[in-house]
């Protein structure tokens, strides 16, 4: 049988300040065409993805069915639906990245981090994603790392580059 953690006083007031949060948001832009756009962004924003219950309070908020919720957003890339890990590796398989080899260094990666792209590595420590173009191309091939740009890069290069971030 599951035995599950009692949530502390201080994870519940957490909670409730996040939901709030999200509640102050949704006041500010209800009013606004497209306002479900920039309530999910506040909701990642303060989240890191988007969780269902918390969607299905913005649900409730603006009267907009859930099935509308989902397809904004799984339309928009930079939206989530499940947890990211604390550092989350872009590859870009853009052109030229691709060209220089992006792909060895994608597979070197899921090696490495013992995940599938688009995983997430089960420390919740990386998150494994590919992308179009980073507009990087002069430093092709590509990552980025959080905000940090890593280019020119080999297979080789990669198991020293992940140890930056351990």
């Amino acid at each position: 049988m599951e035995q599950h953690q009692p949530c502390s006083n201080s994870t519940i007031a957490e909670a409730d300040r996040k939901l709030e949060q999200i509640k102050l948001a949704i006041d500010q832009f209800k009013q606004m065409k497209g306002a479900l756009i920039p309530i999910l962004h506040e909701v990642q924003d303060v989240y890191g993805f988007l969780p269902e219950p918390v969607l299905q309070v913005v649900s409730a908020e603006l009267d907009l069915p859930m099935s509308e919720i989902y397809g904004v957003a799984s339309f928009y890339h930079f939206f989530s639906l499940t947890p990211k890990g604390e550092h989350v590796i872009h590859v870009c398989m853009g052109t030229a990245c691709y060209i220089k080899g992006a792909q060895g260094i994608l597979d070197r990666l899921s090696t490495e981090l013992k995940v599938p792209v688009q995983g997430t590595t089960e420390d919740n420590k990386f998150t494994l994603e590919a992308t179009r173009c980073l507009g990087a191309c002069g430093l092709a091939p590509v990552l980025t790392i959080g905000e940090k740009v890593h280019g020119r890069l080999t297979p080789n290069a990669v198991p020293k580059m992940l140890k930056e971030y351990n």
